[in-house]
C-alpha cells in the first residue's frame, strides 16, 4: 500500500522525524529509508535504539496515528495508474488483496476511499506473526482469496516486499518509489503503473509460470 498504492511514505517519514527529534535524537532520510517496506513492530524497534523510549506498540500506534492525520488533513495521494489499474480488476472480476504491513485500521481507511470496491481481502502487518519479507502475508492473502500463487501477481516498492511475494511464488513486479529496486528480486521492473493494465500482468503470469 505504502509507496506502492499511494505516496505516503512522506507522511511516514515526516512523522519519525517528528517523534525522534522529540525526544533529542536525529532522523535523517538515509535512515528513513531503511524503514520503507519494513514491518511495524521490527521498524519501531530501530526506532528505539534511536533514543525514543517507548513500548514498540506506543511507537506503532502512536506513528499510525499521526499518518492517519495526514491522510485526511492532506487526502491520499494516489500513485500514477494505480486507481485506474484497481478499476480495470474490479470491472474484469479479477479478485484482488491489499497486502500491506500498515495496521489494519489505516489499510481499510485507505482502502474505502478508493471510491468502489476495490479489494476482495485485506492483510495487514497486524494480521500476521511474520511480516514481509517472510512470504506469510501473501500466503494468507492468497488462501484467503482462494488462489494459487501460480496463477497471480505481487506489486511491491520496496526490496522486503519484493522479497516476501516472491518467495510466496507469486509472479512479482517492482514499481520503485523512494529506492531503487534494480538489484531486488523482482521478476520485472516498472518505472510506475501508469499504463499499465490486465494484459501485462496476464503477460508477466505467462512468461513466469510458462
Amino acid at each position: 500500500m505504502d509507496g506502492t498504492l499511494v505516496d505516503t511514505e512522506p507522511y511516514w517519514i515526516a512523522a519519525e522525524t517528528a517523534l525522534i527529534e522529540a525526544y533529542g535524537g536525529t532522523w535523517t532520510h538515509q535512515d528513513a529509508l531503511q524503514l520503507v517496506g519494513q514491518g511495524l513492530w521490527a521498524s519501531a524497534e530501530i526506532i528505539r535504539a534511536a533514543g525514543v523510549p517507548l513500548s514498540a506498540d506506543e511507537i506503532v500506534y502512536g506513528l499510525t496515528s499521526e499518518v492517519r492525520a495526514l491522510l485526511r488533513e492532506r487526502g491520499i495521494p494516489w500513485q500514477p495508474g494505480a486507481r485506474e489499474l484497481l478499476e480495470e480488476l474490479r470491472e474484469a472480476g479479477v479478485p484482488t488483496a491489499l497486502v500491506t504491513m500498515s495496521l489494519r485500521e489505516m489499510a481499510l481507511e485507505v482502502a474505502e476511499n478508493v471510491g468502489f470496491t476495490a479489494f476482495d481481502v485485506v492483510i495487514a502487518g497486524d494480521d500476521v506473526a511474520r511480516p514481509k519479507p517472510h512470504p506469510e502475508p501473501y500466503l494468507v492473502a492468497l488462501e484467503a482469496l482462494g488462489r494459487s500463487a501460480q496463477g497471480s501477481v505481487g506489486i511491491e516498492d520496496s526490496r522486503t516486499g519484493v522479497r516476501s511475494a516472491r518467495s510466496a511464488g507469486l509472479a512479482t513486479i517492482g514499481v520503485p518509489h523512494m529506492i531503487s529496486l534494480d538489484d531486488s528480486d523482482a521478476h520485472v521492473v516498472w518505472p510506475s503503473l501508469a499504463g499499465r493494465g490486465i494484459v501485462d500482468l496476464h503477460q508477466l503470469i505467462q512468461e513466469v509460470h510458462s
